[in-house]
């Protein structure tokens, strides 16, 4: 998948003009950058959710926009920022609704459709849940529905924009493992926005790094993340070290500097 020459923009502010990317298959890519520097609007566009104002969005060698709604529905699979679920609707109805684009009038609901729809939810951790309201669930089991719905639309091409919202440290953890069981285990492209870099450096295998809707940098994280990337990007200094579980970067950023006395000594904390 690649965008080429996209302009984006809600109507009168533009985010981004002249913006080419390009998502290498069967990678795990994640999009960082601060806050409105139009990642999730990128994202938007790849998923034919945003219509570009110039530019084309490019999948297997065809402009999405001519690609039937079904078919695109088949291919690509897509975890919105925030999404709202009918009232009244149970997690197992709502996980199953991921199975809609491979329904048709020759192709009813299967047992595959019940196979699927169950590892999705057992991937997820939300087996447990089936029988419970979406709206009665915390907002972490919420999110986690939700992926397990993406899940199980099974398409070769996942994007998740902010994945991990609303997930405590360990259930942000779990949801991007799973990801990159996802893409090395059954050969998935991957596309996520997040916002922590350390989380992106960790499970990216290409890091897309944007500001000012503009991409400053894109490569193997390995390769890219430097301190210099991350002033540049974030306006954050930092160091850059080995993540001593992965080998991957790990930013720290720079210590707080204390004022100091008149007499040249450190203030005190109070």
């Amino acid at each position: 998948m690649r965008g080429s020459g996209l302009t984006l923009a809600y109507e009168r502010r533009t985010i981004a003009e002249d913006l080419s990317v390009a998502i290498p298959d069967r990678s795990f890519t994640v999009i960082v950058g601060p806050n409105a520097c139009g990642k999730s609007t990128l994202l938007r566009a790849l998923s034919r959710m945003l219509k570009p104002a110039a530019g084309r969005v490019l999948l297997d060698g065809q402009d999405i926009a001519s690609l039937p709604a079904k078919r695109l529905a088949r291919t690509l699979g897509l975890l919105p920022q925030t999404s709202i679920a009918p009232d009244g609707i149970t997690v197992a109805d709502l996980v199953s609704r991921g199975r809609y684009p491979h329904q048709g009038l020759l192709r009813q609901w299967s047992e595959e459709d019940e196979r699927v729809v169950r590892e999705s939810m057992a991937d997820t951790g939300v087996a447990q849940l089936a029988d419970r309201y979406v709206d009665e669930l915390s907002g972490g089991q919420r999110q986690r529905v939700w992926i397990a719905m993406a899940l199980a639309q099974r398409t070769p091409l996942l994007l998740l924009d902010e994945p991990t919202t609303y997930l405590d440290i360990a259930h942000q953890i779990e949801v991007l493992d799973l990801c990159a069981r996802l893409h090395e285990e059954q050969g998935r492209t991957l596309v996520a926005v997040l916002h922590d870099l350390n989380h992106a450096a960790r499970y990216a295998t290409h890091l897309i790094a944007m500001r000012d809707g503009r991409v400053v940098a894109e490569g193997a994280p390995s390769e890219i993340v430097t301190a210099e990337l991350v002033e540049e990007v974030f306006r954050l200094p930092c160091r850059v070290i080995d993540d001593p579980e992965t080998g991957t970067p790990l930013v720290v950023p720079a210590a707080r500097r204390r004022a100091e006395s008149p007499t040249g000594a450190a203030d005190p904390v109070r």
